[in-house]
């Protein structure tokens, strides 16, 4: 791999990672336009309908007066050759006499994968494929498993004490964590599409569950509330501005969904089992109305819902340095638990790093694997 080559995908990397929290459902992608070492264009994509990243890079090289012909583009991924909002790229790429593609991910979308490639090649166009392919993939992670699953990207996010409580017997939890895991938190929440919590949340505190405090430039995320018996209340918080979703029971009575939705809420139905609503039908609906990710911020019984279903792919943990005590102090992580070590959730490529007087712990949920004991 040419140094030359990660010098620029570094960049294209840089220019995509402006995009985040801004241009859901679709990825981030970042653009490059490079000639003898010399920037002719740069560009990232915005927004979902607005211009893709290699087009604003051929728009910045035209805005500068410099021609692009016999060029190379740096993509963070593989240019689309279909029609949607916006014209192919692939088009875009030809027309303009790109000479050579540098390209880091393949796009996991079905109408392209490898496809892209494909047509560029035919047009005489050198493609190089996967330079820097694990930090592209990893910018878009959600997206990808949206793209291939058509369900969310689930981060389970909590802030807890040393020795895994949320709260004190008596239900006492503000604040746990310091100033500095809230401004994280308001960061995590400005990079997804959704935040869900219980219902037993929004009658209790009344939550904004919004973006405060950090530098934001996309769109507030969904709200979504489990309410399998519609209790939310019809001047809650999150009803304002018009981006709450409200989960509940298929059998909850049309005069109760009728009032949600005069308070400005989407209603969303589902079934409901011993455990409560049906988190995978839940997931799914969600995928289906463009949710690429979301964050669950519940309490202790709903990330243990959401971890004994396997529905969490990366966890997000602040970890304050207090410890509660006591058996009646409320659990990070509650639920049923599981019966037997192998099914244990176990993180992996995990990261600790200081967040004030915090902890933040960051890994991707994957399979337990039991230590060999020693003879």
């Amino acid at each position: 791999m040419k140094a030359v080559d990660l010098k620029f995908m570094r960049r294209a990397l840089t220019l995509a990672r402006r995009g985040l929290g801004r241009t859901s459902p679709n990825p981030c992608v970042g653009a490059v336009i490079v000639q003898r070492g010399r920037v002719l264009g740069e560009g990232w994509h915005r927004g979902a309908g607005l211009r893709h990243a290699e087009v604003e890079a051929f728009a910045d090289a035209r805005r500068r007066k410099i021609p692009v012909k016999g060029a190379t583009l740096y993509v963070t991924l593989e240019p689309c050759c279909t029609w949607g909002r916006t014209p192919p790229c692939t088009e875009a790429i030809i027309d303009a006499g790109i000479h050579r593609v540098v390209a880091g991910a393949v796009d996991p979308n079905p109408k392209h994968a490898g496809k892209g490639f494909r047509i560029l090649r035919m047009a005489g166009i050198k493609v190089v494929e996967g330079v820097m392919a694990d930090e592209c993939v990893k910018l878009n992670e959600g997206w990808n498993h949206w793209m291939t699953h058509r369900m969310p990207w689930v981060i389970a996010k909590c802030g807890m004490t040393l020795d895994g409580k949320i709260a004190t017997a008596n239900g006492e939890s503000k604040w746990i964590t310091s100033e500095a895991s809230r401004h994280e938190a308001h960061r995590l929440r400005a990079q997804t599409d959704a935040i869900l919590v219980g219902v037993n949340t929004v009658l209790k505190d009344d939550p904004h569950l919004n973006v405060r405090g950090v530098k934001f430039h996309g769109k507030q995320p969904l709200c979504v509330v489990l309410d399998s018996r519609a209790r939310t209340m019809s001047d809650a918080k999150i009803l304002k501005g018009g981006r709450a979703c409200i989960i509940t029971g298929r059998k909850v009575s049309p005069a109760k969904v009728a009032r949600l939705k005069k308070a400005g809420a989407m209603v969303l139905q589902v079934r409901t089992g011993r455990h409560g609503l049906d988190l995978r039908e839940t997931l799914r609906l969600l995928g289906k109305q463009n949710v690429t990710s979301v964050l669950v911020e519940g309490g202790g019984e709903m990330l243990g819902s959401f971890f004994q279903e396997k529905l969490v792919n990366e966890a997000v943990l602040f970890i304050a340095p207090i410890i509660l005590g006591g058996k009646e102090s409320v659990k990070a992580v509650a639920g049923e638990g599981v019966r037997l070590w192998n099914d244990a959730v176990m993180l992996e490529g995990m990261t600790v790093r200081r967040v004030g007087v915090d902890l933040m712990v960051e890994g991707k949920v994957g399979r337990f694997k039991p230590a060999t004991r020693s003879q």
